[in-house]
């Protein structure tokens, strides 16, 4: 296959706008899968995936048309995975943006076309689902001129689920999106876009070759890492791995390795050969860094090996995990991991309960922190429970976020009033079109970590969509909140708030912990407190047995004499009574009211 008859193009779309079932009908139409093996969601493999809907890992497939050869790269649409996205487009020339025609255009979709304009691809808009009966073409059209610049008449409208139109926009890839830009005489170079560990290959890399090529037996040298490794089969995905020898400049396929992590081939890394290595590495490389941390721990204390070796293994496919041991006197031993976000966080949860069959206790999701000593020293501290004693504290940094919220224009008030709610910062407002509004903001993000989302949802009658990316970690007066129950402090749920925000939450949480925690034979106090100041306090009231109900009569003192010893009996409960505190309680900030 010559390089002008190769095209290498990517699905863009906001979460289920249809992405996966469109690579279906494709792969379908180009006869790379034969009828009686094809099944809903092909390229998602994983059970979390069909299940929720969405693409969680990318997907890559080679397929034949009129003699033209179609890489297709199935991306995710989250915004937890916005770097894999990017590193993707990097490999292609163009990018089918597909828009729900019900839907219309959402934050996710914006987010992926500035990706898309940013790495100067072809873009193809097609509206997707014009079979329901919800289908708006007229103003969903309208939006993505707007949004492209394009022609109404350059927008393909298709139904993915039964076909239609979808041989038309087979014919538009051929036509519009240019064939890969190829030097066959310079040394060797290939960008990985995906990777991950396969039990019994080792890891496998997903790449896009752009100069020279890459043979079976060759040995690599990943520009990033510094980390050597040797090709032991090469080929591409048809959407299995299909074995061919060898990967030429513009083509897109799988190396598997000898490499023993995806840590030492990062996704985004430039591959080079050393028989001819390579001067520069293709640009775009970042080392991918979580910013969403919560503890996990075991239901059983017997069960922590099992759960280390469990996050030992997930990391091994995924080089965006990081985990450290952390020990509570509550929990017992567990680990701390980092996540990319919210969903990555909820993926890792489900696969090691499903896949390991895990009890867990999983903690309320936080940041980090940049600590500034009073000596000039720097700390970075993933819970409020490493931080150091506020008189050696010279400030502390949170993370901010540059934030997107797209919505109909009516909804834009109850939105900018949410943002303010969460100590966010107005930006800007502007209108894809004459009902659609954008809402930029900066706010700090572990003020977004659990619930604005779904109140984001029921502010804007589920309209709502959000995307945003990381900005900077700025100053702010923040102090660590604590929590005791019955006098003792339980640093798993220790928070770092802002000083305004400190008193609200913490009478918010204790009377949620008032309903989680059961009671018990005597009474319980729950106490907020900043340092050593109480601002909160819930009393958790002891169960009463009636000692006295077996007596019928007698002298007065007999149940005073059995009252007061029933009464010392608790006091001495009170010093010496362990309350059992369940697992819900670490996850009391995820609660809804």
């Amino acid at each position: 296959m010559t390089p002008q008859e190769i095209r290498n193009f990517c699905i863009i779309a906001h979460i289920d706008h249809g992405k996966s079932t469109l690579a279906d009908r494709l792969m379908e139409l180009t006869g790379t899968v034969e009828k009686r093996n094809m099944k809903a969601q092909l390229l998602d493999k994983m059970d979390l995936e069909r299940e929720k809907g969405i693409t969680i890992k990318l997907a890559p497939v080679r397929m034949h048309y009129k003699n033209y050869e179609l890489n297709l790269i199935d991306t995710p649409g989250h915004v937890d995975f916005s770097y894999e996205v990017s590193r993707s487009l990097e490999a292609c020339e163009g990018a089918i943006l597909v828009v729900d025609a019900s839907q219309g255009i959402q934050a996710q979709t914006l987010a992926n076309v500035y990706l898309a304009l940013a790495a100067d691809l072809t873009i193809l808009p097609v509206l997707n689902k014009i079979d329901l009966p919800a289908a708006d073409v007229e103003r969903v059209s309208a939006e993505v001129v707007a949004l492209l610049g394009c022609k109404k008449e350059d927008i393909l409208h298709i139904s993915a689920k039964n076909g239609l139109g979808v041989a038309e926009l087979l014919d538009e890839i051929v036509a519009k999106i240019p064939a890969p830009v190829v030097d066959q005489n310079l040394p060797s170079r290939a960008l990985i876009f995906d990777s991950y560990y396969d039990d019994y290959r080792g890891v496998v890399l997903y790449v896009r070759v752009f100069d020279g090529g890459i043979q079976k037996s060759d040995i690599m040298e990943m520009m990033g890492t510094k980390s050597e490794g040797i090709a032991l089969e090469v080929g591409c995905l048809t959407p299995e791995m299909k074995s061919t020898g060898v990967l030429r400049s513009g083509e897109i396929g799988y190396i598997v390795t000898n490499l023993k992590s995806t840590r030492e081939a990062r996704v985004g890394d430039t591959i080079t050969l050393e028989k001819n290595k390579a001067i520069s590495p293709l640009p775009g490389y970042l080392e991918v860094k979580p910013f969403v941390y919560a503890g996990f721990f075991p239901d059983s204390n017997e069960n922590y090996q099992l759960l280390k070796d469990a996050i030992e293994k997930l990391s091994l496919s995924d080089s965006a995990l990081q985990f450290t041991p952390e020990n509570s006197p509550v929990l017992g031993y567990g680990v701390r991991i980092g996540f990319l976000g919210l969903l990555h966080m909820d993926i890792v949860k489900e696969r090691l309960e499903r896949e390991y069959d895990l009890e867990l206790v999983v903690t309320n999701p936080s940041t980090d922190y940049h600590i500034l000593l009073v000596n000039g020293e720097e700390l970075d501290i993933k819970s409020a429970s490493e931080l150091p004693d506020p008189a050696q504290i010279a400030e502390i940094r949170e993370p901010w976020i540059k934030g997107e919220v797209v919505c109909p224009k009516e909804y834009v008030g109850a939105v900018i009033q949410l943002i303010v709610q969460k100590r966010g910062v107005h930006k800007n407002l502007s209108y894809v079109d004459a009902q659609l509004a954008l809402v930029s903001f900066d706010a700090p993000l572990a003020n977004l970590l659990t619930d604005f989302y779904d109140q984001l949802k029921s502010v804007t009658s589920g309209y709502g969509s959000f995307n945003y990316d990381l900005s900077e970690y700025r100053a702010e007066q923040l102090v660590r909140l604590d929590f005791y129950v019955a006098n003792e402090r339980i640093d798993a749920l220790s928070l770092m708030v802002h000083q305004s925000e400190a008193t609200g939450i913490g009478r918010e949480i204790v009377k949620k912990l008032k309903d989680v925690i059961p009671r018990q034979n005597f009474q319980i106090s729950l106490q907020a407190a900043i340092g050593a100041r109480f601002i909160a306090r819930e009393d958790i009231s002891a169960f009463r047995k009636d000692v006295t109900g077996y007596l019928y009569g007698g002298d007065v003192s007999r149940k005073k004499k059995l009252l007061a010893k029933q009464a010392k009996g608790k006091k001495r409960m009170k010093r010496f009574g362990k309350v059992d505190i369940p697992s819900d309680a670490f996850t009391v900030l995820l609660k809804r009211d």
